[in-house]
């Protein structure tokens, strides 16, 4: 390498960019010593100002010194990212293809992503201090404002925030500076959500043989990297098991990092954590806000919070003393990241497991096919809960044959008679269906002009309550017409049911009843599901209905029917993994029934009441049902015996795509190993999507390490098609979704 390349010390940042994974820039003034991995720098970029990571150094550079650039700030004087942490998302970049300095984007909060200090934010609080709590009330008597601020913050050990000041004692303002001056109270800084509350632990009930012999079998292993499946039924009581375990770590002075697919399971979960625990639980979570965010990752990085909620992005978050991490409905598809830096959280959580050296525990009662291959090859430790808690009875599955039956609003006679049994008998019910909105599309009676969305091969949705046409998968939205823009007929109708008309049919059909929906439409606001989920456990609502924010971990004891309105859309897909969700979504959903002491009912409308997938689920249960799906996979060579990466591209010009993709499978093939063959391209299931239209190419290998070794190779070559830059395109290792 030419000398003029050679620097005492060059670093390596890793940007926010797709251009690359790193870029060499020259310390500036600053001596390099003080500058360490894992640090965050500004750095010039283009004609943009970047805060970047430094990842490490070296004496030579890629390109001529005197091209390189200098940092602009330093920003942290101590590392953001530990060591390990750092080694966890550069393995994670790595499998995934996908530059370093993005998945380190996707570690950080937006707002250590702008620069920002790591300071915890919350709220300013007011307390009263030791002085203060001992002081004699006669010394302020010629004070009586000062008298009265003193005593009420001396009536609240943990303090009052300036909110609750404003609303007690109105102009406190200068008294407690007065206050504050004798040194009787003191400001401090409450760390957002809640994490000084302390309570009383709540004893849980007593375990079952099954519960107690997992949770034996978990403490045999508290200090060292495994694997374990806790497989339970619904309501076999998994939490139960978590928390006795969890209690462990914590007695070991260690953290404890629980992730879910959904927003919806955190505050159920979290409520039920605190009061068992004792302890505040820290949420993590696209629905916070940048500040609580940033908080909550602090807490978490200080050690102080103990016990950390969060969905798949929490699986980066930075932990001081690091001792369980736990993976509840691991099964679940949301647990995958679809855009951007395309990782499974789940699998993540294992190999952050292994570089951390401690205890991984998914739990299912439904887990997908490849955790229960490795669990049966004995990768992981396989633990199984077959009983429900409690004395609780599993729910009776029963099959309704919707053919040649006349149907209200999609609702069989059946149905509606146990709904009538159900309320009479002061019980609650569940009707579940997967699709939102009044009706998923709607069409011309006179011409069958049917009114898909102008932006995507999909029809779009209506919903009465606002009267218009929106498509669920880019979000177009316009007014419902009035007439066919075809033939000019007012007789436009509408097929197929959703959330809205079955909730519209219930009203009419029980008046008495109070009913609650529970989908995207009606739990936009901040706090609603919560609040929805309380009242419905609170027996407020008698009929509930809902989508797949009720499918999975929501426990109502009242709740003794569940009616499933259409599983027919799940039992005929192009999607290989179709039969394996709709059975764990069968089963997620119906175990939503019958977990306290009364007998739960499950009624499945179909119009196949013989299709195998169904009549296998039915009489073998989860066990049956996964062993056969998993022979088919393996005599067909389907994952988990065999490995996927998909490629997609996206353009406005259908061509575009399908070149860049031809060029690809060109190149591909050229390196192709003996055990690995190429699928495409094709277009994708919805070709037009968001006014794009998507194509894709299938990798698939019977080698994991020579699929990598393939892409290794070939990725740089496809970066650098003048094709590639006409198109959007992604690489994604085991994709969840072939759409």
């Amino acid at each position: 390498m030419p000398a003029s390349q050679k620097h005492s010390q060059i670093l390596l940042v890793a940007l926010p960019t797709p251009a690359g994974d790193w870029f060499d820039y020259l310390p500036s003034d600053i001596p390099a010593g003080k500058i360490k991995p894992g640090c965050r720098v500004r750095v010039p970029f283009g004609r943009q100002k970047l805060v970047g990571i430094v990842i490490g150094k070296q004496d030579r550079s890629r390109v001529p010194v005197h091209q390189l650039k200098s940092i602009i700030e330093l920003i942290d004087e101590q590392p953001l990212l530990s060591g390990t942490l750092m080694q966890f998302i550069r393995r994670a970049a790595r499998y995934y293809h996908h530059p370093l300095g993005e998945c380190i984007a996707t570690a950080l909060p937006k707002l250590l992503r702008l620069g920002k200090q790591p300071q915890a934010t919350g709220q300013t609080i007011w307390r009263a201090t030791p002085a203060g709590n001992d002081a004699d009330f006669q010394t302020l008597a010629r004070a009586p404002k000062q008298k009265c601020c003193l005593e009420l913050l001396r009536s609240q050990p943990q303090g009052l925030s300036e909110k609750q000041l404003n609303a007690q004692l109105p102009g406190w303002r200068n008294v407690i500076t007065a206050l504050q001056k004798k040194a009787l109270v003191e400001k401090t800084h409450h760390p957002c959500l809640n994490t000084d509350k302390v309570v009383e632990p709540v004893p849980g009930p007593n375990l079952n043989a099954e519960q107690q012999a997992a949770v034996d079998a978990l403490a045999k292993n508290l200090d060292n990297f495994s694997t374990t499946l806790l497989q339970g039924i619904t309501g076999s009581g998994k939490t139960e098991v978590y928390l006795h375990h969890i209690e462990r770590i914590l007695q070991q002075g260690k953290q404890v990092l629980v992730l879910v697919p959904e927003i919806s399971l955190t505050p159920q979960l979290r409520q039920r954590f605190e009061a068992r625990l004792g302890l505040p639980v820290v949420s993590l979570h696209s629905r916070l806000n940048d500040s609580d965010r940033l908080c909550a990752w602090q807490l978490a990085n200080t050690g102080e919070a103990k016990v950390i909620i969060g969905t798949r992005s929490a699986v980066f978050v930075p932990l001081k003393k690091p001792g369980l991490i736990l993976v509840d409905e691991e099964h679940d598809s949301s647990l995958k990241q679809q855009e951007g830096f395309r990782y499974h959280a789940r699998d993540l959580a294992i190999l952050r497991g292994q570089l951390e050296n401690i205890p991984v525990l998914l739990g299912s009662a439904t887990p997908s096919l490849e955790t229960l291959a490795k669990a049966k090859k004995g990768d992981y430790h396989h633990l199984r809960l077959t009983q429900r808690a409690g004395g609780a009875r599993p729910p009776h599955y029963t099959l309704v044959d919707l053919r040649s039956q006349q149907l209200t609003a999609g609702l069989s006679g059946t149905l509606v008679q146990r709904l009538r049994e159900t309320l009479k008998n002061g019980q609650q019910a569940l009707l579940f269906i997967n699709r939102r909105g009044f009706a998923p599309a709607m069409l011309c009676h006179d011409c069958g002009h049917i009114f898909d969305c102008p932006r995507c091969d999909a029809h779009t949705t209506y919903h009465a309550s606002r009267h218009r046409l929106r498509c669920h998968h880019c979000g177009h939205d316009s007014p419902a017409p009035k007439a066919c823009p075809e033939c000019g007929s007012q007789a436009l109708v509408t097929t197929g049911v959703g959330t809205e008309q079955i909730e519209t049919s219930l009203r009419a059909i029980f008046p008495e009843e109070k009913i609650i929906r529970i989908d995207r439409d009606t739990m936009r606001k901040k706090n609603a599901l919560g609040d929805a989920l309380n009242a419905i456990a609170a027996k407020e609502y008698s009929l509930i209905v809902g989508t797949q924010l009720l499918a999975k971990g929501h426990d109502f004891p009242d709740i003794t029917l569940v009616g499933m309105i259409d599983v027919d859309q799940g039992l005929y897909s192009v999607d290989f993994r179709a039969p394996e969700k709709l059975a764990q979504q069968i089963l997620q959903v119906g175990g939503r029934a019958g977990r306290g002491n009364k007998t739960g009912e499950v009624i499945i409308q179909t119009h196949q009441p013989e299709h195998p997938l169904l009549q296998t689920l039915l009489q073998e249960g989860f066990e049956g049902f996964s062993r056969q799906q998993l022979q088919e996979r393996k005599m067909t060579q389907l994952p988990p015996y065999s490995h996927f990466a998909l490629i997609r591209s996206a353009t406005a010009k259908t061509e575009n795509a399908q070149a860049f993709l031809q060029e690809a499978c060109n190149i591909l093939h050229q390196h192709l190993p003996k055990n690995t063959q190429l699928l495409g391209p094709v277009p994708a299931p919805m070709e037009k999507r968001a006014g794009r239209y998507r194509h894709q190419l299938l990798i698939q290998s019977a080698s994991r390490s020579e699929l990598h070794n393939l892409l290794n190779k070939t990725l740089p070559l496809l970066k650098a098609l003048k094709s590639s830059r006409k198109t959007r395109w992604s690489v994604d290792i085991d994709p969840v979704e072939l759409s």
